[in-house]
């Protein structure tokens, strides 16, 4: 049996990190086992559908590095991969259990359903619908016929009950009390997404669903719904919800829950990539770090937790600065010159791109974020902007002065301008003055790059060339009245 797996996103949003948590464990079953992954849209509900959205999955997936080999974009022998093109094909299958007496014309009036629901609950049962207010085939027949609209209903066995392994939560059961005949065709001939996805799981032969354990008291409904078309059934995987650092689901409230916005925010995709997949799922060996094609080899849905996993922020981060610094550095630099060309609004030149090539391994030591060297550089391009704070704080200090004058005297006749020949002028510098590291190399720091906080000084300074440097040191000694 060759492994056949899908996601099925709904284009009514951003890509979730739930769902592109999905789509990896479901991509790196496949891979691991030859399998097919296929991306589907499940773009039923018109009204909500946009196509930012569409582009936002397609695009968001491509970004954590998942291909497809089936799907939209990419097509295939199953295609169209969009519900939406399907309508008729689902509206084949509800008609056929409908003449085969496993489905059924509903004429139950939504007061009816409501004094049901009320009944129910009183007597502290399941409000789940038993089709009591069913009327005879050929009574439906001619209702219809007549130009009467009614929805279709899936007629589930009573009494009874669905029993399946769920290959993360072992066996569950479902009574059928539990279940309701459930609508599979509304009354205006659309299909509900019980319906629509069933039958594209069966049409596609899709050999296992891995999802969200949100969707795991519909499953009954889908065995069902399969068993009723003469399919076998897929095996399933429910996988746990993300929550937030507060035990509760995972919402905006926490933070961000799209993809795109980690994204925007500097995250890289291999460090997301390596997140998602430990949110649930360990590689053994308490490690943290893995490579795609290490969880490729080790991923096996037994090893999938059944308990929930905290979504947290400050882990993801931490684990985007591990990646980072073990980017090489021409790497580094063409991933975070686009975003410091974009903070400064418009292109470096020629001599700035290599000014930034030679700031970046220090910068890359210490950044958590892609996001977080576009301010940390901005002191090279452009003229200095002090930052209030950081100048309240060092420059009116009474040493501060001091420390400027000194170093201006000291590397406006350097010779040796290195990185060496800086750190042994400004060295002796305190020497001469009688000043500690922070009192003397602080004041320096806020004069050439603007803020207290900024790569180390003495390659900063190299880096800004002795024209720049020296300007910068007298501009802050005016600023200063003297």
């Amino acid at each position: 049996m060759t492994v056949r797996v899908r996601i099925a996103p709904s284009p009514t949003g951003y890509l979730h990190v739930g769902t592109a948590r999905a789509a990896l464990y479901n991509w790196l079953f496949a891979r691991g086992r030859n399998g097919v992954f296929i991306l589907r849209s499940d773009d039923t509900d018109s009204e909500r559908n946009e196509p930012e959205y569409q582009d936002d999955i397609v695009g968001s997936l491509r970004w954590l590095g998942l291909d497809w080999d089936e799907g939209i974009e990419v097509g295939g022998p199953h295609a169209p991969y969009q519900q939406s093109l399907r309508f008729d094909r689902y509206r084949e299958v509800a008609l056929d259990l409908l003449g085969r007496g496993l489905a059924y014309y509903s004429f139950a009036t939504p007061e009816q359903l409501d004094e049901f629901r009320k009944e129910a609950q009183a007597a502290g049962r399941t409000p789940a619908y038993d089709g009591r207010f069913r009327v005879d085939a050929e009574v439906a027949a001619d209702r219809v016929a007549s130009g009467e609209q009614a929805p279709i209903r899936l007629a589930v066995p009573r009494p009874g009950s669905t029993t399946f392994n769920d290959s993360v939560r072992d066996e569950v059961t479902f009574d059928h009390d539990q279940v309701d005949d459930f609508v599979i065709l509304r009354s205006d001939g659309s299909p509900t997404y019980h319906l629509a996805s069933t039958v594209d799981d069966v049409d596609f032969g899709i050999t296992h669903v891995m999802r969200g354990e949100d969707l795991l008291s519909s499953t009954p409904k889908h065995i069902i719904l399969t068993e009723a078309m003469g399919a076998k059934r897929p095996v399933y995987a429910h996988l746990a919800l993300l929550m937030g650092p507060d035990g509760k689901k995972l919402s905006k409230r926490h933070g961000h829950t799209a993809l795109n916005a980690y994204r925007a925010d500097g995250i890289m995709p291999e460090a997301m990539v390596n997140y998602l997949a430990l949110l649930g799922w360990s590689p053994g060996e308490d490690e943290t770090v893995v490579s795609l094609e290490d969880m490729v080899e080790r991923f096996r849905l037994e090893d999938v937790t059944k308990n929930a996993t905290i979504f947290d922020n400050d882990k993801l981060e931490w684990m985007n600065g591990v990646y980072i610094r073990e980017l090489a550095v021409d790497d580094f630099v063409a991933r975070v010159a686009p975003l410091v060309e974009a903070d400064l609004r418009r292109g470096l030149s020629s001599a700035e791109s290599g000014q930034l090539a030679a700031i970046a391994p220090h910068v890359q030591e210490r950044a958590k974020r892609l996001t977080d060297v576009a301010g940390q550089v901005a002191f090279l391009f452009g003229d200095v902007e002090y930052d209030d704070a950081s100048w309240e704080k060092v420059m009116t200090k009474p040493e501060a002065p001091i420390a400027v004058a000194a170093a201006v005297a000291g590397l406006a006749t350097l010779d040796d301008w290195s990185t060496t020949g800086v750190e042994t002028t400004l060295r002796t510098m305190l020497e001469e003055t009688e000043l500690s590291a922070r009192k003397g190399f602080q004041p320096l720091r806020v004069a050439v790059t603007g803020s207290t906080v900024s790569p180390p000084l003495f390659e900063s300074i190299e880096v800004l060339g002795r024209d720049v440097a020296v300007a910068r040191l007298e501009a802050a000694a005016t600023r200063m009245g003297h």
